[in-house]
């Protein structure tokens, strides 16, 4: 396993992280929930191999995540460094940030979490939950008490909003979406490293999405890569600003081929990165013939997130992510986490083409989308 400084932190991290949000379930009673036993097994194998460094949140698993992770850490914690998230939508007065806190420290079963972070801000989102509850005053409160060590905030917004938080000065790592399909935080992921801070990326393999990529994308490339998965490893540990790939493992397997290719002390050269680089760019201006996400189309009157079923049409249409797409666009208003409404919520308004820079016919492109996406022939 190879190690980084992270960042100011004096820490030195594992080039993988292990992250227990998809830790392995089982049946029971027709439900699913975490198989602690398997789930305590796998990190503990992963810890076991060299990884150092475990991320668990307040929801993951229902809260179950961060007791398997308390229970795996058991004669580890020497080794190991503990991350885990602070939930900001639950905190809404004084108080509530530190009761949270202590929650999961109890399910933890310790009294100290080394990485604990604002989970999933915004910048003003930040500021705003700061004036209601004053959660900043209360987090440095407790890492002056010893209850965390390290003031850190996890991120899925726009890269300019990143950079703003890190201007704040408050924090010492940083944990955002960064792959070979998804590079927008590049350079807020470079600033970030400039400025001292500890840099992880969640989605090293896009969630799933690259590992659906058709063999003859990765195989223009001509590189010596047995599979998109390794690929996807190596396109992120070549990038000098990113100290640790967390992924979200669910069996052995995952967990020893993770290791494999985070093991691999020639990630990609820069020739090689290039390539990736220059293939992506030449399918994403493909994608561009349909939607660029600016999001000027938006607010829709009936909610209907454009980007966002454009670009599940682009992943279908330019990168043959058919299953993902179709699988992900079937979830809308059954996920809580997705959004509620499909295309087929138009009323053909024409709102959004008046705003379009593009001049997109995004009426007929959201029928057309709806059509491709709700194919179970796809």
């Amino acid at each position: 396993m190879m190690y980084r400084d992270f960042g100011k932190t004096g820490v030195k991290i594992s080039r993988l992280g292990f992250g227990a949000m998809r830790l392995p379930e089982k049946k029971v009673n027709d439900a699913s929930e975490l198989d602690m036993d398997e789930a305590v097994r796998i990190m503990q194998h992963g810890f076991e191999q060299g990884i150092n460094y475990v991320d668990t949140a307040y929801f993951y698993h229902d809260g179950t995540s961060e007791v398997a992770v308390g229970k795996a850490i058991k004669g580890w914690r020497d080794k190991v460094t503990l991350s885990s998230k602070s939930p900001g939508h639950l905190v809404k007065k004084p108080g509530d940030y530190r009761r949270m806190l202590e929650e999961q420290l109890t399910r933890l079963q310790e009294d100290n979490i080394d990485f604990y972070h604002f989970h999933g801000i915004s910048y003003n989102g930040f500021l705003d939950i700061d004036k209601n509850s004053g959660w900043l005053k209360e987090a440095e409160q407790a890492k002056s008490e010893g209850l965390i060590t390290h003031i850190c905030f996890s991120f899925h917004g726009p890269p300019e909003d990143l950079i703003k938080l890190v201007d704040l000065g408050h924090f010492e790592s940083v944990l955002c979406q960064y792959n070979v399909l998804d590079r927008a935080n590049e350079e807020a992921i470079a600033y970030a490293h400039e400025k001292g801070l500890g840099v992880i990326v969640m989605g090293p393999v896009g969630g799933g999405r690259i590992a659906g990529l058709p063999k003859e994308v990765r195989d223009e490339l001509n590189l010596p890569i047995e599979n998109n998965i390794e690929m996807a490893f190596r396109f992120v540990l070549a990038n000098p600003n990113i100290d640790c790939a967390l992924s979200g493992m669910g069996n052995q397997q995952m967990v020893d081929e993770n290791l494999q290719y985070a093991a691999n002390e020639m990630p990609l050269s820069d020739n090689e990165v290039e390539q990736i680089n220059a293939l992506m760019q030449k399918l994403r201006k493909m994608a561009d013939l349909y939607c660029t996400g600016c999001k000027y189309c938006l607010p829709c009157p009936v909610d209907i997130p454009i980007p966002q079923i454009f670009e599940l049409y682009n992943y279908h249409k330019v990168y043959g992510l058919k299953e993902h797409a179709c699988g992900t666009y079937a979830q809308y208003g059954q996920n809580p986490w997705l959004p509620k409404v499909k295309a087929d919520a138009c009323t053909e308004c024409g709102e959004c083409e008046e705003r379009c820079p593009q001049n997109i016919q995004i009426r007929a492109q959201l029928k057309e989308a709806h059509k491709l996406l709700s194919s179970k022939a796809a």
